[in-house]
């Protein structure tokens, strides 16, 4: 049946014998009796694994392959392209990627282009130049929008950081991507209470490598991790249908706050940055509240709230950005501590 994407968070990836548990179990092994489909953890994954993978790569449309962490899903789609490749990442994009191509482009491994994610024209000339285009739509911390539609199709593969809006929003492999990236740690597990990533490519080849890049380096998930990620997914569309009306809604008040210079925010999904006068006001903010906490990290059903610019990677970043991850709490209890914390 062609489910709807509600439907496959909560259907897919369960077992269907009669008389198997009704959730897949938390299966802590890792070696197996010979003779089976399972032999080593490392190599072929386990149950608890396996279900993930076929859940997540429900909802995006792929083959996904679940990792110990999100930095280490990304590390394993670099693998995929060879020493000398042309890979052009955004300006402002998650600090970890980043890092990455710094330490390859140092290496000789890869020549890096940073482009502004907003700069259409920069991206398709590039996308007939590189070999790889990194892209983060909406774009981490800043919540730019990236129209990597009018990218795929051409010289370049398209790999899409989906981490932010989730298949439930966008769904990059239908759009012409080749790979998709997830932090599970973030919206997916939903609890802020694990580590974890997951890829899914558009076809088995992909997916084939990057299951061979795991093995290689040993980057796979740990049991519990896999099933809490598999238990979050669950309730993944409800908690992100009410954190993205209450981020709306807040984001429409912040943009009205004298003390908020700026907001941006999508229209949809949980993440909003907006920007105060400068760090010491920013700093003051962040001191101040008493619900919402100041904290690294986002998609968790707790409110987050953090001046990405104190980072040394994210010093080009507005001084006063304040990046808001908006939680399941009642949005007026939110509301007041905002509006007391803004002074």
């Amino acid at each position: 049946m062609d489910w709807s994407l509600r439907t496959r968070a909560i259907a897919a990836g369960r077992p269907a014998a009669p008389g198997e548990p009704l959730n897949t179990p938390l299966v802590a092994t890792s070696t197996y009796v010979a003779g089976g489909d399972f032999t080593y953890a490392r190599e072929s994954g386990t149950p608890t694994w396996v279900a993930l993978e076929e859940a997540v790569g429900s909802l995006e449309g792929g083959y996904a392959t679940a990792f110990a962490s999100g930095i280490g899903a990304i590390a394993a789609v670099f693998e995929l392209f060879p020493i000398g490749a042309g890979v052009a990442v955004p300006t402002v994009s998650y600090s970890g990627t980043r890092g990455l191509l710094e330490h390859a482009e140092k290496q000789g491994r890869f020549t890096v282009r940073q482009l502004d994610p907003e700069d259409t024209a920069a991206w398709q000339a590039a996308a007939d130049e590189v070999d790889v285009l990194w892209i983060e739509s909406p774009t981490n911390p800043m919540l730019q929008l990236m129209d990597y539609a009018a990218l795929t199709g051409r010289r370049a593969k398209v790999v899409v950081d989906n981490t932010f809006a989730t298949p439930l929003v966008q769904r990059p492999l239908t759009e012409g991507a080749d790979v998709v990236v997830h932090s599970a740690t973030k919206l997916i597990g939903g609890h802020s209470d694990l580590l974890l990533g997951v890829t899914i490519a558009k076809d088995e080849t992909l997916a084939r490598e990057l299951r061979d890049a795991r093995t290689r380096n040993g980057a796979t998930p740990g049991a519990l991790e896999a099933w809490l990620a598999l238990r979050g997914l669950r309730t993944m569309p409800v908690r992100l249908a009410e954190q993205s009306k209450t981020a709306a809604l807040l984001a429409e008040r912040l943009s009205q706050h004298e003390a908020v210079t700026r907001v941006r925010y999508p229209g949809q999904g949980l993440m909003i940055a907006f920007e105060l006068a400068d760090a010491e006001a920013a700093d003051r903010f962040c001191a101040a509240l008493e619900l919402i906490v100041h904290a690294t990290s986002l998609g968790g059903v707790e409110s987050l709230v953090e001046r990405r610019s104190m980072y040394a990677a994210e010093s080009h970043l507005p001084a006063g950005l304040i990046r808001f991850s908006v939680g399941l709490e009642d949005p007026e209890d939110l509301w007041r501590d905002l509006e007391r914390a803004l002074g």
